[in-house]
């Protein structure tokens, strides 16, 4: 076990923001991150767990530890008549473990590929993209409590489930390192094509019969086309969540702006499309030294090199401002901010 002090995280966030930890250390095992918490410096100091890096902008240096998630392991641990349930350490990478249920056709997290991030992070945020989200297909977690040190269980209403929402960043936030995730995934798959982005993108790509990796593939090829490779240029995905509001409002914005892009909800709200509004207010592409707005998605903040992270925060705040004015709407940062 490593404690090391000063050390850059700018390789360990997908922003490539240059911040620095007071104390950095990554843990394999239960035990080795149990030992850490101990030690008496620790105690009460600030603690942020990291797993991929793909959810935060850090606007400062971290004043705490910074705990690098690195437990791994994939298992099928049983089945039923319709079902496969496979558990994942929390440090394991998202994107690979939805390939190696591609590869053993355990069916329900397809719609899921290329999300950036770690297995632990994944419930935190109710990850979703293309019809799915976590939820659809959790079953249960086990977290380390990282005060009394003991593991509990979290079963799917326990975590509390929403909109890029869970219990863990509400009521439980910062009280809990999630190890392993446990999905409940189908032998039958249950093909969701819902978004049309797929459809279209399975017709460009000639497939003739419907299969969990020609659904994976497809999501492949249009997060590519859509959204910039951060190792190739800094970003976190979208950085805004997209807007409910309630239906006489999307009636009334309909009436003014007979262009806007909403969705219906089962609460009878619409969801609005963040990057469309975002896109109207004039700021997709814009560039402001190191910091700017993706030039193909308005929903992406980028860190064209060295962009510091409250350069970045201060773009989102005028975004904020803009669509606010002009649509009367408010958007939320998905992205969490250090």
């Amino acid at each position: 076990m490593n404690i090391h002090e000063n050390i850059s995280l700018k390789k360990l966030n997908t922003f490539g923001i240059d911040a620095s930890a007071r104390y950095y250390a990554g843990f394999s095992t239960i035990d080795e991150v149990c030992q850490i918490l101990s030690e008496s410096k620790f105690v009460n100091s600030r603690k942020l767990i990291l797993g991929g890096g793909s959810n935060l902008l850090f606007t400062k240096d971290f004043d705490g530890i910074v705990l690098k998630n690195n437990l791994k392991g994939i298992e099928l641990v049983k089945e039923d008549v319709d079902h496969y349930f496979v558990r994942s350490a929390g440090g394991e990478v998202w994107h690979e473990l939805v390939m190696y249920c591609i590869a053993n056709n355990y069916a329900g997290l397809e719609n899921l590929s290329l999300i950036p991030g770690n297995v632990g992070a994944s419930p935190m945020q109710n990850i979703g993209a293309y019809g799915a989200e976590i939820k659809d297909t959790f079953y249960e977690l086990e977290a380390l409590h990282i005060q009394d040190k003991t593991i509990h269980k979290f079963n799917n209403a326990e975590c509390k489930f929403g909109y890029r929402e869970s219990v863990f960043k509400g009521e439980l936030k910062d009280q809990f390192i999630i190890t392993s995730v446990t999905f409940k995934l189908y032998k039958k798959p249950i093909f969701n094509t819902s978004y049309g982005a797929i459809e279209k993108e399975l017709e460009v790509m000639g497939i003739k019969e419907l299969s969990i990796k020609s659904i994976s593939d497809a999501v492949c090829a249009i997060r590519k086309s859509k959204l910039p490779n951060p190792a190739e240029i800094g970003n976190a995905g979208s950085f805004f969540k997209n807007p409910e509001v309630i239906r006489s409002k999307f009636e009334a914005l309909k009436t003014e702006f007979s262009m806007i892009v909403g969705y219906d909800l089962e609460n009878g709200n619409v969801k609005l499309a963040a990057g469309w509004l975002i896109e109207q207010c004039g700021w997709k592409g814009q560039r402001f030294g190191d910091a700017g707005v993706h030039k193909l998605q308005a929903l992406v903040l980028v860190n064209y090199g060295n962009a510091n992270g409250s350069e970045i925060l201060e773009l989102s705040q005028k975004i904020i401002a803009s669509v606010k004015e002009k649509f009367d709407v408010d958007l939320v940062r998905e992205v969490n901010i250090v």
